[in-house]
């Protein structure tokens, strides 16, 4: 970010290679633009069997351990950085010739493996249906279904997302902060020189900063969020005390920032008064509130991705283009191979989803077809904030199904779920390409890598499911409550009463931000610096303000930090914040796992 300008260096040939912020650092240089792209020396090798074993290892790791995670905090932190520090770790035991390209390959298989564990939240779902009185549903999966189904569906995302590089990563160049943190973590670990040196005190203080806070909330012994007032401590407004928060506001720069600020004012401050003055709901609560201003941010986020689109047909024109067979470059992975893989993925969920769930072919086709747009809008939505909609576009997904199936719970669940794994697969893979163009990666190989992770990662939450549900119990006062769950399973309830039973007001206000998302998508063409970002608004309204307001203070200590000292704002804003996103994240994953072990308690 920053607005360096490249620099370039003479290549081996004699010719110029560009030179990112990142290999700067390596060598001990002055940092540039981490939007250039990276080069990776000719004599190094990536996908090597070490790196292969390492990764099936951290995979297996991810994807045991994020199904708590997951279901414990109610939402889904990023683990690409943690992932980059397990793939370190796992090289480093045997290992000290590995390279930083080697790492990757194994963050990249860690990440692909905790998303597909996402996806216990759907299974949670599942089993909050059978527990409500009078659904009369009564559909279980076995693990050896739900594995199947997983694999499935997020190697179909894999694959839908390969396409999407070239115009997400090369030519838009969107953030997608996690990445560059990813990047940053992975160079750091083995970089030299002494701007390298300094950005590793900088990530190192972050992650200590972050993990520290982290073990502090989670023992109680530091407070999580300064609720502001009686009714932001309801709601969850306020100032939450997460530097994985701070450190994202620090990275997706102060205008998405600023919107997404806006986005929740109108959800948690405007949205409350009005709906209980107008009768809509009786109690303000935070689930009756998001139950209605879900429609409209949804209506905004998928009108202003699909406009955004639409405006640069020529630009993915260009780029469908360039990814014909004659044209793709030896590194990339084939596009022949994708449109084989889609097709033969695409049949087995159909063959997986009619025999474990009884939904028709035709239902699983048409699932994927429209899972593909809001594959789309799920990629940008990411790349400009640093959160994955996934739980909204699954929501409309459900709205589409209300219609073409009303009543029917299970093609409503299937189908959402298709939509739901195939968006965070997709999201996975352009974070890990996000990494690979700043440091120089082979997309072949990172695709790769998801492609062997999504089967681990399906098996091993296809193990811990059932474990934790056994352990800890699933919703109830006692058990864990995953909200995305609870939400999901809510929603289908409420569509199998046919679309009359949503909340009055709702559809009508989501046709009025539909529009406002696309007249602010198109008004971004020419005035982007001072136009709010339609995708900030719409995540800004579903995201808790806690962590919005954090991610805005975050926004303005880099601004401020920027105006102050441009220099050492470019050495260690990136780093530090790459550390404040890790320390969080890596306690995340690991006080599960002691906690599982019996080696702490709660």
């Amino acid at each position: 970010m920053g607005g360096h300008t490249s620099s370039y260096k003479p290549g081996r040939s004699g010719e110029s290679a560009q030179t990112t912020e990142l290999e700067n650092l390596a060598h001990g240089h002055p940092p540039v633009s981490h939007n250039a792209p990276g080069i990776k020396p000719p004599h190094i090798r990536e996908f090597t069997l070490r790196a292969v074993l390492a990764s099936l290892v951290v995979a297996l790791l991810m994807g045991a351990s994020y199904p708590y995670i997951v279901l414990k905090l109610g939402f889904g932190p990023n683990v690409s950085v943690v992932s980059a520090f397990f793939g370190y770790l796992a090289l480093g035991l045997v290992f000290r010739d590995y390279n930083r390209w080697e790492k990757h390959i194994v963050q990249t298989a860690g990440t692909s493996a905790a998303q597909t564990a996402f996806m216990c939240v759907l299974l949670a779902a599942f089993d909050m249906l059978a527990m409500t009185p009078g659904l009369g549903f009564n559909m279980s999966i076995s693990p050896l279904q739900s594995f199947a189904w997983l694999t499935t569906a997020g190697l179909l995302g894999v694959l839908l997302a390969v396409p999407m590089r070239q115009h997400f990563i090369v030519d838009e160049k969107l953030t997608y902060a996690d990445g560059v943190a990813a990047a940053e973590t992975l160079v750091v670990l083995d970089a030299r020189g002494p701007a390298a040196r300094k950005a590793a005190r900088s990530l190192g203080l972050g992650t200590l900063s972050s993990a520290a806070v982290m073990l502090g909330q989670f023992f109680k012994r530091l407070p999580e969020v300064l609720p502001f007032g009686a009714r932001g401590e309801v709601l969850g407004v306020g100032v939450g005390f997460s530097l994985l928060s701070l450190g994202s506001g620090m990275l997706v720069g102060m205008r998405i920032n600023a919107s997404m600020l806006m986005g929740s004012l109108i959800s948690w401050v405007l949205a409350p008064e009005l709906l209980f003055r107008y009768g809509v709901v009786t109690e303000v609560t935070k689930s009756n509130v998001l139950r209605w201003v879900m429609w409209p941010a949804t209506g905004m986020l998928v009108a202003g991705g699909l406009t955004a689109l639409f405006l640069k047909w020529r630009l993915l024109v260009k780029t469908f283009q360039h990814l014909t067979a004659g044209s793709v470059r030896s590194e990339e992975f084939p596009m022949k191979w994708v449109g084989i893989g889609v097709a033969i993925t695409t049949v087995s969920l159909m063959l997986v989803q009619n025999y474990s769930l009884g939904m028709p072919f035709w239902m699983t086709f048409v699932a994927v077809l429209f899972s593909l747009p809001l594959m789309l809008v799920g990629l940008r939505v990411l790349g400009e904030t640093n959160w994955g909609p996934i739980s909204a576009l699954s929501n409309m997904m459900q709205g589409i199904f209300g219609l073409l199936a009303p009543g029917h719970i299970g093609a409503n669940m299937a189908s959402s779920g298709t939509t739901g794994m195939i968006a965070t697969e997709s999201e996975a893979l352009m974070q890990d390409y996000k990494a690979g163009y700043i440091i120089g990666s082979s997309p072949r190989y990172l695709t790769y890598a998801q492609l062997i992770a999504v089967p681990i990662g399906a098996a091993a939450v296809s193990f811990m499911y059932p474990l934790l549900k056994a352990t800890y119990g699933i919703g109830g006062e006692n058990g864990l409550s995953s909200p995305i769950s609870q939400k999901w399973a809510s929603f289908a309830e409420l569509l199998s009463k046919g679309l009359s039973a949503l909340p009055r007001g709702a559809v009508t206000a989501m046709i009025i931000f539909t529009l406002v998302g696309i007249l602010l998508t198109v008004m971004e063409e020419k005035w982007k610096e001072w136009t709010p970002s339609p995708t900030g608004i719409g995540i800004g309204m579903l995201v808790p303000g806690v962590y919005i307001v954090t991610m805005f203070l975050g926004g303005i200590l880099e601004t401020l930090w920027r105006k102050a000292d441009p220099v050492g704002a470019g050495q260690h804003v990136t780093p530090l914040a790459s550390g404040l996103i890790a320390g969080e994240a890596i306690v995340a994953v690991i006080v599960p796992l002691l906690i599982l072990a019996g080696i702490v308690s709660l």
